[in-house]
């Protein structure tokens, strides 16, 4: 047996679920910190728990050229490593050949990077990417893609899509089940319903342990992207989780936990924590604002995080203005707090079936807040 899912309770076409892995279990809806180079940036693991994060992410690729697969495999893979004692999922590599798409050459047998950091050349194949992933101890491994660009027509999203499916059939006979291990694949095909589905039918087919939606929040805009999520997740699995891949502003994460949809990552939370934004109810708060220097209230006085508990926004502004590590640090951590509160919300609406209100009332409260551009 690999990894489980549980389905607790429905609401429409939304979840909740548990999935139960050999690292521990993480309640769906989920939300996953970015940890990219093997850490959650301006975050340590013990203030990623207080936040009630339960599963986090890492990538394959930046991995693989530092500090190196075989590296992290003899300090007992990348969890160990960042003494993060929970499951982790990482990224197969297939969204640096859309977003290194310049220092990449893409072939039948896999994708020869150029590195960003040096210089160097390396190859990653199906079976490359998913025995890197084993060697960092991934909880969940993902079969390696291509992230189709935006526009693409329908016969250059095909072949995509089709390049990406056979990738995907590799990566899974490449993959050694284990005991509370699991690997994904992930849904292609652009902008075009009929190649979702023909990918969606591909993957089932080979069984995967959980299946994600890739190739979105490329550029579509949210109308587009709705439409295909809402259109994919109908196609997949009830009994599998469902991972909508880099999507994250909060009113997209509420539309697509009533799609369906039960795992979610993004790095704006930790980016935005790190240029001086922060996430509240019914506003983005961007905190080098002039307004904010003398203002004594905290970033959201409802919010229990530390930084709410313990800070005001006029020194939040001031660490900000001065460069300070701290200011990063406090309000990354509001913001990933704001995010599992949310997710908490969420699965709450859902066991007492009152979803749809709450989505009604988070998107309209988010329209009439004070918006600051993000």
């Amino acid at each position: 047996m690999t990894i489980s899912f549980e389905i607790e309770a429905c609401d429409g076409e939304a979840r909740v679920g548990r999935v139960r892995t050999a690292r521990g279990t993480f309640a769906t809806p989920a939300f996953m910190p970015v940890g990219t180079v093997g850490t959650v940036k301006a975050m340590t693991p013990e203030a990623l728990a207080r936040c009630g994060a339960e599963i986090i992410l890492a990538n394959t690729y930046h991995l693989m050229l530092r500090p190196g697969a075989e590296r992290i495999a003899c300090l007992g893979g990348v969890g160990k490593m960042m003494a993060w004692p929970g499951p982790v999922l990482t990224d197969s590599g297939g969204f640096q050949i859309l977003s290194l798409s310049k220092l990449r050459k893409l072939s039948e047998k896999g994708v020869t990077f150029q590195s960003h950091i040096d210089g160097t050349q390396h190859v990653l194949t199906p079976e490359r990417s998913v025995q890197i992933q084993r060697d960092l101890h991934s909880t969940i491994t993902m079969a390696l893609d291509e992230c189709t660009s935006f526009p693409a027509s329908k016969d250059v999203a095909a072949k995509s899509m089709e390049l990406s499916m056979r990738w995907a059939s590799r990566s899974k006979a490449a993959f050694s089940p284990k005991s509370g291990f699991g690997i994904f694949g992930i849904v292609q095909g652009g902008m075009h319903q009929e190649l979702r589905s023909e990918s969606v039918g591909s993957l089932v087919e080979s069984d995967f342990d959980g299946y994600a939606i890739g190739g979105l929040a490329v550029g579509e805009g949210s109308e587009l992207m709705y439409e295909i999520m809402g259109y994919t997740a109908k196609k997949l699995p009830i009994d599998k989780p469902r991972y909508l891949m880099g999507v994250g502003r909060p009113a997209d994460l509420v539309e697509a936990v009533t799609s369906g949809c039960d795992m979610f990552d993004c790095v704006l939370p930790t980016r935005s924590g790190r240029t001086g934004q922060a996430f509240v109810r019914n506003a983005v708060v961007n905190i080098r604002n002039h307004r904010h220097k003398d203002d004594p209230r905290p970033l959201d006085a409802s919010c229990r995080c530390p930084t709410c508990l313990g800070y005001s926004r006029a020194y939040l502004h001031h660490l900000v203005q001065t460069k300070e590590i701290l200011g990063a640090i406090l309000i990354t951590w509001h913001n990933l707090h704001y995010y599992q509160e949310l997710m908490k919300e969420m699965r709450a609406a859902i066991r007492s079936g009152e979803l749809t209100q709450f989505s009604s009332n988070f998107l309209v409260d988010e329209m009439k807040g004070d918006i600051e551009p993000l």
